[in-house]
């Protein structure tokens, strides 16, 4: 019989062995065209031409907030976006690799502190298909349950979605979420290729989570969803924001 010690060890082996780098909204359905203003598909331009995406979120109106394994040689950032076959109206604006801010901390091992600002290189302007989102802070003294997550991302089979989805979560209490300090959730919907990046939408209103890594390996069958704490990573957004917004 595994002890308690045993089995926590075993469940996070299981996990780092699945872990992916990017997320795909299974289950999810359709949103309303425009009404997360918010959102940003990101097109991730690296070296040889492959080039994948990833999902963003608008903060203010130069910067976007997104996972640091979405790092690339290059961004196109789409503003305004719902459709990707129908572009009218959608605003492209470049980011180059200098224009990155992955966190100091990040792990590409382990995905803790998987979290980065891009500077537009041209201001977002704001209508009502633009529009940021505001972020949790750690002084907010609420804890998130409900939650949405939207994307772009894959549905199962091995096809990104044209239109914006988003499937809705739970955040649930594990204890390997809570030593690597993510907030997670678990099913069989949520996020998991093709989604990276983008917000953990909840009750309030706020950004409360970036999509990150997750496992297909749960002991319950289960697959793990993770996020990382935006209110934890409060003081580091605002000091990037702070040191480079008059660029």
């Amino acid at each position: 019989m595994f002890t308690h010690c045993n089995l926590a060890v075993l469940i996070f082996v299981l996990i780092l062995q699945d872990q992916v780098h990017t997320g795909e909204i299974i289950g999810g359905r359709e949103v309303v065209p425009h009404s997360k203003p918010y959102m940003v598909l990101l097109e991730l331009h690296n070296l040889g031409g492959h080039n994948k995406h990833c999902d963003g979120f608008l903060v203010n109106e130069d910067f976007v907030l997104t996972a640091a394994h979405c790092h690339a040689k290059s961004y196109k950032v789409f503003l305004g976006l719902h459709d990707y076959k129908n572009q009218k109206g959608v605003k492209q604006v470049s980011v180059p690799e200098t224009n990155a801010f992955p966190h100091k901390d990040y792990d590409p091992v382990f995905y803790s502190n998987d979290i980065m600002l891009l500077k537009l290189s041209t201001k977002a302007v704001f209508s009502e298909n633009v529009k940021p989102i505001d972020l949790a802070d750690r002084d907010d003294g609420f804890a998130p349950k409900s939650c949405v997550v939207p994307g772009w991302g894959n549905t199962g089979n091995n096809k990104d979605s044209d239109v914006l989805l988003e499937v809705n979560v739970t955040l649930t209490e594990n204890e390997i979420c809570a030593k690597e300090n993510k907030y997670c959730s678990e099913g069989a919907t949520g996020p998991s290729t093709g989604d990276s990046g983008g917000p953990l939408v909840c009750e309030d209103g706020k950004a409360y989570g970036v999509v990150s890594a997750s496992s297909n390996s749960m002991l319950d069958g289960l697959k793990l969803y993770s996020y990382i704490k935006i209110p934890d990573k409060r003081d580091w957004i605002d000091s990037v924001i702070g040191r480079h917004q008059k660029w």
